[in-house]
């Protein structure tokens, strides 16, 4: 009689243990199918990215080329550059010999104002 009572309480038992594994086993197919679907969206967001930066490339891409063209045309400028600062560096030249030849016109000036203030001009020959 002893075993018939223990055969109920193993059944009791069992039927314990295996709503216990179930549980557990439902509990873990849940976290898995959730890790699963945060697997899911972060490929997304990656392809989602990954396309986004695509376009950025692309753009760099263009930018490169441009840069390089820039470079190109500047280095054209560069001997036009060069002749500007060839005709700056003349023409403060020649404004220092036009400054000289303003002083020495100046001077010229006032020596000859002087001269007629002291030796007036003789008078105009009468006209026939």
């Amino acid at each position: 009689m002893a075993e018939k009572d223990q055969q109920p309480h193993r059944d009791e038992l069992a039927e314990s243990l295996n709503d216990l594994f179930n549980a557990m086993s439902t509990m873990i197919t849940s976290e898995l199918q959730g890790t699963n679907n945060q697997l899911d969206l972060l490929e997304k967001m990656n392809l989602r990215v990954a396309e986004e930066y695509k376009g950025f490339g692309d753009v760099a891409s263009g930018l490169r080329v441009y840069v390089e063209q820039l470079k190109s045309k500047s280095g054209n400028f560069d001997e036009y550059v060069q002749q500007i600062e060839v005709i700056e560096q003349q023409v403060t030249e020649f404004e220092a010999v036009i400054s000289m030849l303003d002083r020495y016109v100046s001077t010229l000036e006032s020596k000859v104002q002087s001269v007629y203030q002291f030796h007036p001009p003789p008078p105009a020959p009468p006209s026939s």
